[in-house]
């Protein structure tokens, strides 16, 4: 669309270019209405971001929207993106009355490209920072795979004893262990992860574009629907963030074990999982996780992918909202 400018210096359109706009606009709108069909109209309150600076010197950027004195849900992405990932959900539930708040975890998105903590402590401690300056009491706390193991850290080692955690929700989460050992057979073989390492160092980019273009969002599959801006909203994420940072946390995502943490979290935690979740497969993850949650729910979902909260929002986000209310 090539704007021209009249003698006031304000922007014109012409008849032909509106109406190309409006042709695109209009051929969006299926995926948009599956994702936002639920969403009400936003509620006035305060939409602020900013940076929190944790412990070690690393700023963390979060977003904070919503009334102040609303019920705080607080999102948790996966690797290797940014609170950007969780846009249908903080949406949804800002329009609902709710406060959400979001982080970018260290290296990723917006946060500081620091060359060392790229491990679930440092994970969790730095959501531990931002809940701390935010003051978030009360609040129900949602990670999606890498950052539901964040979210099991956080709740076991600081939002608990901290009295600061009233729910948890672990999203295709990688709970307990991802890694196979002699004592989880089940898991994904060393080699697999070896080989994530070596395609991100080899071809960063190339390899950001085939995840989510592959098996992601289940795209791979046979009738698969594919969301091309989807896609393109992975890369954008992925390669915001720092290629040290991601390589680094391909081991905190594959090789922490977090029976304990899991073991520890008292509070009322949902566990939802996609059946045909290519990624993070259920039988090592949710299926273990709900037998060592001391108050825990699995919801399982027949064909739905990793990528299920955002190729499958408008269910994900009704069934987050009925757990939460309950």
């Amino acid at each position: 669309m090539t704007p021209t400018t009249d003698s006031q210096t304000h922007t014109v359109f012409n008849r032909r270019d509106v109406l190309i706009s409006g042709s695109t606009f209009a051929a969006t709108l299926p995926l948009l209405g599956a994702a936002f069909a639920s969403v009400p109209t936003p509620s006035t309150g305060d939409m602020t971001m900013g940076f929190v600076t944790t412990a070690d010197g690393t700023e963390i950027f979060y977003k904070d929207w919503g009334p102040r004195d609303a019920q705080p849900i607080v999102f948790h992405h996966g690797w290797p993106l940014s609170s950007d990932d969780w846009d249908a959900q903080m949406l949804f539930f800002v329009s609902n009355g709710y406060r959400v708040v979001a982080h970018d975890r260290r290296g990723h998105g917006r946060s500081a490209q620091v060359s060392e903590g790229h491990d679930m402590d440092h994970y969790a401690s730095d959501a531990f920072a931002v809940v701390e300056a935010l003051d978030l009491i009360n609040a129900v706390h949602i990670g999606h795979s890498t950052g539901g193991g964040e979210v099991a850290r956080y709740v076991a080692r600081h939002g608990e004893p901290a009295g600061r955690v009233a729910k948890a929700v672990l999203v295709a989460a990688i709970t307990p262990l991802m890694l196979q050992t002699d004592a989880n057979l089940q898991g994904t073989p060393l080699e697999v992860f070896d080989g994530f390492r070596a395609a991100l160092a080899g071809n960063r980019a190339q390899f950001f574009r085939d995840v989510p273009a592959g098996p992601f969002y289940g795209f791979n599959r046979e009738g698969a629907t594919v969301h091309e801006g989807v896609i393109q909203n992975w890369w954008r994420q992925g390669m915001t963030g720092s290629a040290k940072a991601h390589y680094d946390g391909i081991r905190a995502f594959s090789e922490t074990d977090q029976a304990e943490d899991l073991e520890a979290m008292s509070v009322p935690t949902l566990v939802m999982h996609g059946e045909d979740d290519q990624i993070v497969p259920i039988a090592a993850s949710a299926e273990r996780a709900v037998e060592l949650l001391p108050n825990g729910t699995l919801k399982t979902y027949p064909g739905f992918s990793h990528g299920m909260l955002t190729v499958n929002a408008d269910v994900l986000n009704a069934d987050l909202l009925a757990f939460i209310q309950e």
